[in-house]
C-alpha cells in the first residue's frame, strides 16, 4: 500500500533523509519512530505532497506521488499533530466542508457525517462549536474527518500529543478500530508505548536512515527481557537480562528499578540514543500541556 525506495531529501547541504526504503502492506499498522530531527515528519510531508523529495520513488496504493499526484492523494487521509479544525465552526460543519472539498454529494455527505459522528460517539455534539470541545474530542473529530472520503491509507503524525494517558488510550482504541475496518495506518509518535501497543511493525529512524525494521517483540528480543536501571553517582546505567532470575541475581551498587524491556531499550541499543525528544509545545504557548 505504501512503497518507498531510496527516498532522499536535502535542505541545502543538510541531508534530512538518506535513502529510506520501506513498504507497508494493505491493512497494516506501521509505526515510524525516531528522535526529533530524525526525518519522520519530512517523510510524511513528502508522502502527502507537502514537500518535494530530492531523490528516490514513493508510491501510495500503486500510484507514484510525482507522476500521478492526484490519484496518490486520493489514497490517503492525514492527521497532523496540531489541531487543524476550524474552531469557530461546529463539529458537523467541519466534516461537511471536508466532504465538499472531496466532491462528495450532499446526501452522501450527510449520511457519512452521521455515520462518522456515531462511530466516534459524538452524535450529541454535532452542533457544538469546536472551540468548546475537549482536546480528546477534537482529536477524535480530526481523525474521523481524515476518514470521511474513505481513504485506504491514514497518516497519523503524533496523534496523541498533549493528551493525558486515559484519553490517549481512548484514541488508541479508535485507531485499532479503524485498522480492523481495513485501513492501512502509518503512525509517527514520540510515545514509545503507543508504538509498542498499536503497531505490528516498527521502523526505527535515526539521522535520516532506517536502522531497524521489525515487529516490536522482535526488536525487544534483541535486547533481552528484563532491565535494571541503576542510579550511580554519574547518572543512570541500564543493564539487560534474558531472565528474571538473572536480573534478580544482579548486585546493584546504587538505587535501582527493575522493569520489563521496552521498545525504547531496543532503539537505545541500536543507536545509542533515546527516541523521546522534547514533546512539541502547542502553538502559541509554552510549558506543560
Amino acid at each position: 500500500m505504501i512503497e518507498i525506495n531510496n527516498l532522499t531529501k536535502n535542505y541545502g547541504n543538510k541531508e534530512a533523509l538518506k535513502g529510506v526504503d520501506l513498504s507497508v502492506a494493505a491493512g497494516e499498522l506501521f509505526a515510524y519512530l525516531g528522535p526529533n530531527g530524525a526525518g519522520k515528519s519530512t517523510t510524511i510531508r513528502i508522502l502527502t505532497g507537502l514537500t518535494v523529495k530530492s531523490g528516490g520513488t514513493a508510491r501510495l496504493g500503486g500510484h507514484d506521488i510525482e507522476r500521478d499526484p492526484l490519484a496518490a492523494k486520493r489514497q490517503f487521509g492525514v492527521v497532523h499533530q496540531y489541531i487543524t479544525l476550524d474552531q469557530e465552526l461546529t463539529a458537523f460543519e467541519n466534516l461537511d466542508i471536508h466532504g465538499q472539498l472531496f466532491g462528495i454529494g450532499k446526501s452522501e455527505r450527510r449520511r457519512r457525517i452521521g455515520e462518522s459522528l456515531d462511530y466516534i460517539g459524538m452524535t450529541e455534539r454535532a452542533g457544538h462549536l469546536v472551540k468548546a470541545l475537549s482536546g480528546g474530542l477534537k482529536r477524535r473529530l480530526t481523525i474521523t474527518r481524515a476518514l470521511l472520503h474513505r481513504p485506504s491509507i491514514l497518516f497519523l503524525d503524533e496523534p496523541t500529543v498533549g493528551l493525558d494517558a486515559a484519553i490517549r488510550r481512548k484514541i488508541w482504541a479508535l485507531i485499532k478500530k479503524i485498522q480492523q475496518a481495513g485501513t492501512t495506518i502509518f503512525l509517527t509518535t514520540h510515545h514509545i508505548e503507543e508504538a509498542q501497543f498499536l503497531a505490528e511493525r516498527v521502523a526505527l529512524l535515526d539521522e535520516g536512515r532506517i536502522v531497524a525494521q521489525q515487529s516490536p517483540v522482535q526488536l525487544m528480543n534483541q535486547v533481552g527481557n528484563w532491565a535494571i536501571d541503576e542510579f550511580n553517582g554519574h547518572g543512570m546505567q541500564t543493564h539487560y537480562f534474558e531472565s528474571r532470575k538473572k536480573a534478580d541475581s544482579f548486585h546493584a551498587v546504587g538505587p535501582f528499578t527493575l522493569r520489563r524491556v521496552n521498545l525504547e531499550d531496543a532503539f537505545l541499543k541500536l543507536t545509542g540514543r533515546k527516541v523521546a525528544g522534547p514533546a512539541p509545545v502547542a502553538k502559541g504557548g509554552h510549558g506543560h500541556h
